[in-house]
């Protein structure tokens, strides 16, 4: 019996068409993402079923750690320079050009104003290590914005009191508009009595509208608690 020929086909597969789709997926990825700025402490947020998404732009971001230290965060940092100087000129300090330069090199920042400028005049990298080496000790005061409310006594005698978080929350919204919105990201270990005391310092000023960071709770992290 003759034998059959099968005849063979070409197994070559022309990826012209899968690289295009390739390199315009990447380039697509790459114009339309959003990276996460470095915070000088790691916060764990809780989680919830809440689905609104926090927005990303005019913002100003309240970090809670989990040792009740405060830090700031804002995405404008045009705005974050004026509410800077209004903050300095309460207490009579004010930043020479460069020193307000430097807010556009860090994502967010918690040091007392008294301290601040000489935080700004530090390179990115002695930022950085002070940031670690006062973290590691929790009762250090040089770090983290006080919302402790001090009596404060001026030249003519009168008792005022001063919380410098309500200062920087107050000139933010007074220079930032209605528009710019107030989000509290605390991590999920922190003492209630720290967050109560924050909401309490925002309800003092009116300011009834913000957001809480969270994660979203799905069907996994639910079965995980359990």
């Amino acid at each position: 019996m003759a034998k059959v020929h099968v005849k063979k086909h070409s197994t070559f597969i022309d990826m012209t068409a899968m690289s295009d789709v390739t390199v315009l997926l990447l380039t697509f990825f790459m114009l339309t993402s959003t990276f996460v700025e470095k915070e000088p402490v790691t916060v764990t947020t809780p989680y919830s079923v809440s689905e609104i998404k926090v927005p990303d732009v005019h913002k100003l971001t309240i970090l809670v750690d989990t040792h009740g230290k405060i830090f700031f965060a804002m995405d404008d940092k045009e705005l974050l320079k004026k509410t800077a100087v209004e903050v300095a000129g309460d207490y009579g300090i004010s930043f020479t050009p460069q020193e307000l330069e430097s807010f556009n090199k860090i994502a967010s920042f918690g040091v007392p104003i008294q301290g601040l400028k000489n935080f700004l005049n530090l390179k990115g990298s002695d930022q950085d290590k002070f940031m670690t080496e006062a973290l590691k000790d929790t009762a250090n005061m040089r770090v983290g914005i006080p919302n402790s409310d001090t009596e404060v006594r001026d030249v003519r005698g009168v008792v005022s009191s001063d919380n410098e978080f309500k200062r920087w929350v107050s000139h933010a919204k007074e220079l930032g508009g209605d528009n710019l919105i107030l989000a509290i990201k605390a991590d999920q270990t922190t003492k209630y009595d720290v967050i109560k005391k924050v909401i309490d310092d925002m309800r003092k000023m009116r300011e009834n509208r913000y957001l809480l960071v969270t994660n979203l709770r799905t069907a996994s992290t639910t079965a995980s608690s359990e």
